[in-house]
């Protein structure tokens, strides 16, 4: 008997909540990968300041516990909604909630991660705060990551692409994304040509036999995309070939204190078209 896939949703609720839809995705790729789910919904605890001036103009207290409840608030709605789709979908969810200091969600997320096989990401544009978490729970996790988009409906994971250079990071991806793919799995290989040396020639096609070998359905596909977002043009190329989830390695280091992301890392985390498995 194989043990049960588990895992990971955490929930920003301050001071943009993750919206309804973003959890429905995010539970329904939980669903779509055949795991059970442990959420975390993070209510944040802002510090307390004192100021002999601070009441005079602006009570900072109630600006304090006002922002706190409307976290709470939030965190009850993404549970129910988590629960109310696991319900939905059939799979075995166990809601948390957990109080951290405000800009302590993403460390918090990252340690918890580690407890489980895989993370689920939402991304929705312009909320800052998922971004970050999901930067946080990316690079320091160790597990791998699925980022979800949160327009249209995830139901089945039949045919992924898989970014390969070659690399022992790219390596890794493959690796990590092993519980998505079956024997009716299909899947696309995609090299770049033209975004840095390579070292050899059909790596690709050297991937896709070897696929092959164990019995999958593999085909391998050559890009060149002359100067243009090379995290973009992957996602439009496993958009183009069908794949309904894309697999690639995520690249980033500290440089002076700052965090430092890969060029295709940066596209997708920006721009995301498709679930896109990272792993680092």
């Amino acid at each position: 008997m194989n043990a049960r896939l588990l895992a990971y949703l955490p929930m920003v609720s301050y001071p943009q909540p993750a919206p309804e839809g973003s959890v429905t995705r995010s539970v329904e790729m939980a669903s779509a990968v055949g795991a059970d789910l442990q959420a975390t919904a993070f209510n944040v605890v802002i510090p307390r300041v004192s100021s002999a001036l601070g009441g005079l103009l602006i009570d900072i207290p109630e600006m304090i516990r006002s922002a706190e409840d409307q976290s709470q608030e939030h965190c009850q709605n993404l549970s129910e909604w988590a629960r109310r789709d696991a319900s939905r979908l059939n799979i075995t969810i166990d809601c948390g909630r957990e109080a951290v200091s405000i800009g302590e969600v993403g460390a918090s997320a990252a340690s918890q991660a580690r407890y489980f096989d895989v993370s689920i990401l939402g991304l929705v544009e312009d909320n800052v705060v998922m971004r970050e978490v999901a930067e946080a729970v990316i690079f320091g996790s160790g597990r791998p990551s699925i980022l979800v988009p949160d327009d249209g409906p995830i139901k089945s994971l039949d045919h992924i692409a898989v970014a390969w250079d070659g690399s022992r990071v790219a390596a890794r991806a493959l690796s990590d994304a092993r519980f998505l793919i079956g024997k009716g799995t299909r899947i696309t290989v995609i090299t770049v040509a033209d975004e840095k040396p390579l070292g050899e020639k059909g790596i690709d096609s050297t991937l896709a036999a070897s696929l092959e070998r164990r019995g999958l359905a593999a085909t391998a596909q050559t890009l060149t995309i002359s100067g243009a977002s090379i995290g973009f043009a992957l996602q439009d190329a496993a958009i183009d070939a069908g794949a309904q989830l894309l697999v690639m390695g995520a690249y980033g280091h500290s440089r002076l204190r700052d965090f430092v992301l890969g060029g295709a890392t940066q596209d997708v985390l920006s721009n995301l078209r498709l679930p896109v498995l990272l792993s680092h």
